[in-house]
């Protein structure tokens, strides 16, 4: 009997074992180690400038909800190599495959929009965004457990015209379970933080 106690017990540790292993951290996608600098750099301009210790739900949400209410101190939060990260980004958005996208090829990929599909003016500056088909942010939703979070990829690979502010609102009301995992902390930093200094990295000269 003590026996068979400890085998049920093995084969259950073990399956809970297998379990953890199969939540992929989808940052260790990009042999090079970018997405990782440039997660660890959010991290650090976001404890830096919230200053609520360890406190991270704290932290990620009071960052969400300045996002909504755009009440966001954009001078003094995003650090020097965050800026330049997101410039790295910036550069690369001329590949289909990257983290970030023209918004006309991403609207043009789509067979419902290509009706109402207005080219852009060789005088118009071309609009960025998050490339939610990627590889990168669907590695997160199929690691992700939280149908919320699921739901909000799924909505907006339908559309990538989303601005952050919704997106945040969306991301902020998730449970508090489903909301710190690694995959949710992960699409706040790449399409909330960085999405916004692609926009505003040529104010810092």
């Amino acid at each position: 009997m003590v026996l068979l106690f400890f085998l049920v017990l093995f084969i259950c540790t073990t399956g809970n074992t297998q379990t953890t292993e199969q939540n992929f951290d989808c940052l260790n996608i990009d042999n090079q180690g970018l997405l990782k600098q440039s997660f660890n750099s959010f991290e650090k301009d976001l404890f830096h400038h919230y200053k609520f210790n360890n406190d991270t739900i704290r932290t990620y949400q009071t960052f969400l909800n300045e996002v909504y209410n755009l009440s966001i101190n954009l001078r003094e939060l995003p650090s020097k190599n965050s800026i330049q990260l997101a410039r790295i980004y910036k550069k690369k958005a001329t590949d289909r495959n990257s983290l970030w996208v023209l918004l006309s090829q991403y609207d043009e990929e789509m067979v419902a929009s290509k009706n109402t599909f207005t080219p852009k003016t060789s005088q118009e500056e071309e609009v960025l965004t998050f490339n939610y088909r990627g590889g990168f942010i669907q590695c997160l939703k199929n690691n992700s457990n939280s149908e919320g979070f699921k739901d909000i990829v799924n909505t907006l690979e339908l559309d990538g015209n989303v601005s952050p502010s919704l997106i945040a609102q969306r991301l902020h009301d998730l449970p508090r379970e489903e909301f710190n995992t690694r995959e949710v902390k992960s699409f706040i930093a790449f399409d909330i933080y960085y999405s916004i200094l692609l926009v505003i990295e040529k104010a810092f000269g």
